[in-house]
């Protein structure tokens, strides 16, 4: 077989740099949020004619002219088994700034943030994003490599939450954990072994940032990251048995967060 010239090696490893900067988002809600935040740089827009229909304030909002596709055969590069509703939008990720500029706390405010260890099913981050978008927590905090990407699954999980709740992906977590130490945070990492229980462990917190850590299900926290919070506390059950699952503990943490 001969070997490919150097130009076509070059401009087929552009184009793949180019698809992996990019996100398709797929189904009405992420698809209509995201037509509807101007943060959003927005590629390529596909809907089938009913989808067109339900769209048409935002899709008109945005500027955007979509392709109208057979909903039999449906245009967009997604997985086939994407529930996109026939709603598909190719865009670039979203540029949340630093963590500093997102976690900064004024005297007078007292934050809550969350941070993911290693919790890679885009279902739980998108749900998480939710609860974090309801209960008011300043950004959600992930390392870049080994965590949930932002991705057309994560979107319709969070149902909106993506374009308007910062998702910090950062180099390296215990790094980012101490930086928001530096920045007055209080770090409380969930255990189920843990001694104390997650409200005496919130108890006179009320005045200051707090970062509420998650590890992923089963392993939970990694050793360095346990080892970086300040307190370690439990989601206390009504019986022997049974857990939740990282999603619900974050919206479980963060309503208890909220009450202090």
């Amino acid at each position: 077989m001969a070997k490919k010239p150097t130009w076509v090696i070059d401009k087929e490893r552009t184009r793949r740099a180019a698809a992996a900067e990019t996100v398709w988002l797929f189904g009405l809600h992420a698809v209509e949020d995201a037509l509807r935040n101007p943060a959003r740089e927005k590629l390529r827009l596909v809907l089938t004619k009913n989808a067109s229909d339900k769209l048409a304030e935002a899709v008109a909002a945005s500027g955007m002219e979509p392709e109208i596709g057979d909903p039999r055969k449906f245009p967009a590069p997604i997985d086939p088994g994407s529930v996109h509703q026939g709603a598909a939008l190719e865009v670039r990720q979203l540029d949340w700034g630093s963590l500093e500029d997102r976690c900064h706390a004024a005297p007078d405010e007292s934050p809550v943030v969350v941070l993911l260890d290693r919790v890679t099913d885009p279902h739980n981050v998108g749900a998480i994003l939710r609860s974090a978008e309801v209960f008011g927590a300043r950004a959600v905090i992930a390392p870049a490599r080994h965590s949930a990407p932002e991705t057309g699954a994560l979107a319709k999980t969070a149902s909106g939450a993506l374009e308007r709740q910062p998702y910090l992906r950062v180099k390296n977590l215990a790094n980012a954990m101490q930086q928001l130490s530096d920045m007055g945070y209080l770090l409380v990492g969930l255990a189920g072994e843990a001694e104390d229980n997650l409200g005496r462990a919130l108890e006179g917190t009320g005045d200051r940032p707090v970062a509420l850590v998650l590890g992923a299900e089963g392993p939970g926290l990694r050793e360095k990251t346990r080892a970086t919070c300040d307190r370690l506390a439990r989601i206390e059950a009504a019986g022997a048995f049974g857990s939740l699952n990282v999603s619900n503990a974050a919206a479980v943490a963060l309503y208890a967060a909220r009450l202090r």
